[in-house]
């Protein structure tokens, strides 16, 4: 216990010790490995990136060392930041919540870089738990928003045709676009909305269907 003890709350010294650092950057390995397993049981998104999850263990592990470097001198972490304001990341970050996972795997490198060790696990057991359960209860969770494109014969009377089933289904709605089609003799109507928790897109077709002489009927969603 006395040594476990030891490794939690060591004795910082000024620029610490070689088996301090690599003490930091085991645990800072460990916990963001950690980090990567929720992260993996959680994505939702649509391309799962393999290099993504190797980026946030090696800059947890790196973040780790350039603390242990600026601990104790503001002018090398003044040039450190500097250095790292000319990084761009190459490929677009499209969730989210990855940029939480990301700055998360900087924190848990952050806080094992000051030899925080104890403060690091509390930190990656209680986010990886908070994110775990948001994810498993769906908290706040709701119908993204949605292209719905409706075909109609140009002889209906088509003004209004939609409003009283959009405003039936549909949280919000709004017309975006109309076109003639098939040489004049269709009209296309998109509009874009966002469907009630509870409302199925079946559902919602069938109704639409019926009152555009059951012609075409798509429905795109726009993102997650």
């Amino acid at each position: 216990m006395d040594m476990l003890e030891s490794l939690l709350q060591p004795e910082i010294r000024t620029g610490g010790t070689v088996g301090l650092s690599m003490l930091a950057m085991l645990f800072s390995f460990v916990l963001s490995l950690l980090i990567t397993v929720v992260y993996r049981r959680t994505f939702s998104g649509e391309r799962y990136s393999q290099a993504f999850v190797h980026t946030i263990i090696m800059m947890s592990v790196i973040v780790s060392i350039v603390m242990n470097v600026v601990s104790d001198n503001a002018g090398v972490a003044f040039g450190l930041f500097a250095v790292f304001s000319l990084i761009r990341f190459r490929s677009e970050v499209t969730d989210a919540k990855d940029i939480s996972y990301i700055f998360f795997g900087l924190c848990v490198g952050m806080t094992a870089g000051l030899y925080r060790f104890d403060l690091a696990i509390v930190l990656t057991v209680f986010a990886c738990a908070a994110f775990y359960l948001l994810h498993r209860t769906g908290y706040a969770r709701g119908k993204h928003m949605q292209i719905l494109k409706v075909t109609v014969p140009e002889t209906m009377n088509h003004e209004g045709l939609l409003d009283g089933i959009l405003d039936e289904f549909t949280v919000s709605h709004e017309l975006r676009q109309v076109e003639t089609t098939d040489l004049g003799t269709m009209i296309l109507y998109t509009y874009a909305i966002q469907g009630k928790p509870d409302t199925a897109d079946r559902d919602l077709l069938d109704r639409v269907r019926e009152k555009n002489a059951n012609l075409k009927v798509s429905l795109t969603y726009l993102g997650r």
